[in-house]
């Protein structure tokens, strides 16, 4: 696990996992909650992917996020079903045997009862050999852990739930603050300036976002860091750029922006 310290960066990857997404038959709505709960702890969501449910893949993609970030969050693939594989993929990840985790089972013991409790239901308790469970007090069904990477349901309001379980426990570091700036001008006339300020400014990421509302073109300019001076500065310069081209730029709010 990472330090948290006021400097560390520490970076997510989150995996989408099912075939209804890809196919877009299913709209996936657990990407913005998962960023914005990972921002709140002092964690970067670096990477996203989006993957079929087949178990090498599914385990090929977890090897290859969790070499390459802190933390790895998966979603998806762990209900009752023939093609709820994310278990077995996490197993053949980390070379271990799927085995009963028997607090799983006497949690879904407890949530169905043994005359509703079936085969199927019962094997939302086959984990990976080692797992830690992830509550989930929506249906009771746990996701679970295994080293840096948190397995947990594709349905949003459960995934949420358990991700609400999860970030008190997570170690994060340099808080990501933002800021953002809109006018009601083309972004290609800010562009030039941007570059420079950009340049001036390396830690601080600079994102241009046009939009067309009510008739008028306009630009939003946010800017994320994790340094408040200099974060401030630059948005000192983007203000001022604005203004050189005659328009008052107008500071937007988180809750605005969403």
């Amino acid at each position: 696990m990472p330090d948290s310290s006021d400097s560390t960066v520490v970076t997510a990857a989150l995996i989408i996992i099912g075939n209804e997404i890809l196919s877009g038959r299913t709209e996936d709505a657990n990407l913005t909650p998962v960023a914005r709960g990972l921002g709140r702890v002092g964690v970067r969501l670096a990477e996203v992917r989006v993957v079929a449910d087949d178990v090498a893949v599914i385990a090929e993609t977890v090897n290859q996020c969790r070499a390459a970030h802190d933390y790895v969050f998966t979603c998806g693939g762990i209900g009752p079903t023939h093609d709820d594989v994310t278990a077995a993929a996490l197993a053949q990840a980390f070379g271990v045997a799927v085995t009963r985790h028997e607090e799983a089972a006497r949690r879904l013991m407890l949530h169905y009862g043994e005359d509703r409790l079936n085969e199927s239901r019962l094997s939302m308790a086959h984990m990976p050999e080692g797992a830690e469970l992830i509550d989930n007090p929506v249906s009771q069904a746990p996701g679970f852990r295994m080293a840096n990477v948190f397995v947990m349901a594709g349905v949003p309001r459960i995934m949420e739930a358990m991700l609400d379980g999860v970030l008190p426990i997570l170690s994060g570091g340099a808080k990501v603050l933002s800021r953002t700036l809109s006018a009601e001008l083309p972004e290609s006339e800010l562009a030039a300036e941007l570059a420079r300020i950009q340049a001036r400014y390396g830690e601080t990421e600079i994102g241009s976002y046009p939009y067309f509302r009510q008739g008028c073109f306009g630009t939003s300019i946010v800017l994320r860091g994790t340094d408040a001076h200099m974060l401030e500065r630059a948005v000192e310069e983007v203000g001022a750029a604005m203004r050189k081209l005659g328009v008052e730029p107008l500071e937007i709010t988180a809750e605005e922006s969403e």
